[in-house]
């Protein structure tokens, strides 16, 4: 059984959007109690998140825009995108969390982390909160893994919506490759299969634009077919995964068709294209039930291959 870490705190509840919101405490409490009900909990390494410090915070993000976060106070950030009392705690918390999975498969103490967090950050570009997202997690991860000494991470990012901000943020960079399957036409309107990268970073994103109603069959395509071969040319030393479950036939917040089995197959396809550090970070899921068992899902295979 692999040695696979868990990284969650209640301080990720602080972040009270209005309760209309889909970003809900709720979906990390039905994951705990999903993942305690069936046993998997204590086979896991609990890891505390610490909060990122706003220096690690600035590897990613302009010093104007960490400056409007921590002075906002409560409200509308964005037209989708809510700042809350605890809310700057809880998204420091985020991004530190997939900090510390980094650096505990760095140090050996695990091979596999799940970073059970919120709010979710793949929309969040650098001067900008969009889509619900205020500290791009994943991002502020990859670029301390560079210091870290990580010198090839690849992200993998299979939420039914584009992370317009992970791409944005790397795409001039060829130390960090970004491969991206989502829901396209469909918010927020990027991740064409021809953006490639610039400059150095020209040839290191890859978009795999996928039509609404599309399922299992699709996905496989990609994960099993495309995938590999995309990973194995880039030889990464980590891997970091944008886990977003809104691409379960069950999710209200986007039109993919893909079943738990087809959950299955994406992070069995991921787990065996590499034998690297691999960190899944929750992004998207909205629909609870389906939520707490995708991440089921997703443990139970991150144990055993």
């Amino acid at each position: 059984m692999k040695k696979v870490g868990i990284v969650y705190d209640d301080v990720l509840l602080r972040h009270a959007p209005p309760v209309w919101h889909p970003d809900s405490p709720d979906r990390l409490t039905t994951i705990i109690r999903t993942l305690k009900a069936s046993g998997l909990w204590d086979k896991l390494i609990p890891l505390a998140p610490r909060p990122a410090a706003f220096e690690d915070i600035a590897r990613v993000h302009t010093d104007p825009y960490i400056q409007i976060v921590r002075n906002f106070g409560s409200g509308e950030l964005d037209t989708d995108t809510y700042l809350s009392e605890g809310t700057l705690n809880a998204a420091l918390h985020a991004a530190g969390a997939v900090m510390v999975a980094v650096e505990q498969c760095n140090q050996g103490k695990v091979e596999r982390a799940f970073c059970a967090i919120r709010p979710p950050g793949h929309h969040a570009e650098a001067g900008q909160a969009m889509g619900f997202c205020i500290f791009n997690n994943v991002a502020v991860g990859a670029r301390y893994a560079r210091t870290l000494g990580y010198e090839r991470v690849f992200i993998i990012d299979f939420d039914a919506h584009h992370g317009n901000g992970t791409q944005h943020i790397f795409e001039e960079d060829d130390s960090v490759f970004y491969f991206s399957t989502h829901q396209h036409p469909y918010y927020p309107d990027t991740g064409k299969d021809m953006e490639r990268g610039k400059g150095k970073g020209a040839g290191y994103t890859y978009n795999v634009p996928i039509l609404a109603g599309s399922g299992n069959k699709e996905y496989l395509a990609v994960y099993q077919d495309i995938l590999p071969g995309v990973i194995n040319r880039f030889d990464p030393d980590l891997i970091l995964v944008s886990a977003g479950y809104d691409i379960h036939v069950n999710d209200p917040h986007a039109n993919i068709r893909v079943s738990h089995e087809g959950i299955h197959g994406i992070v069995r396809s991921i787990l065996s294209s590499s034998a690297c550090p691999m960190v899944f970070v929750l992004e998207g899921g909205y629909d609870l039930p389906s939520l707490g068992e995708s991440v089921q899902i997703t443990i139970e295979e991150m144990l055993k291959r």
